[in-house]
């Protein structure tokens, strides 16, 4: 099986084609979502979002691909999950990207 993919800002899209080179399948990744966290943050007194990089360890570059809502990694969502005492669920939700 032979596939194709095509990434963009935050999609990725996987085309799959059989050994004769015909579609054989599509799947079309989520985006993701992290208002859950700015509510969160909100809900601990935290008004910039600025002071999530000290409390959590985290850098600039991962504020700002948090709001633009981009993926960032499993390390620095653990950081933020210590930080906030929370699971990835209570500051990350996926939905599905049209």
């Amino acid at each position: 099986m032979l596939s194709l993919n095509l990434k963009f800002q935050n999609c990725e899209i996987v085309i799959f084609f059989n050994k004769n080179y015909n579609l054989y399948d599509i799947i079309i990744s989520m985006d993701v979502d992290y208002k859950k966290l700015w509510i969160r943050l909100i809900d601990r007194g935290i008004k910039n979002k600025t002071e999530l990089i000290p409390l959590a360890g985290i850098s600039t570059n991962i504020l700002a691909k948090l709001s633009k809502g981009e993926f960032i990694s499993m390390e620095s969502l653990k950081k933020i999950c210590i930080a906030l005492d929370c699971d990835i669920g209570d500051i990350v939700s996926f939905r599905e990207n049209k």
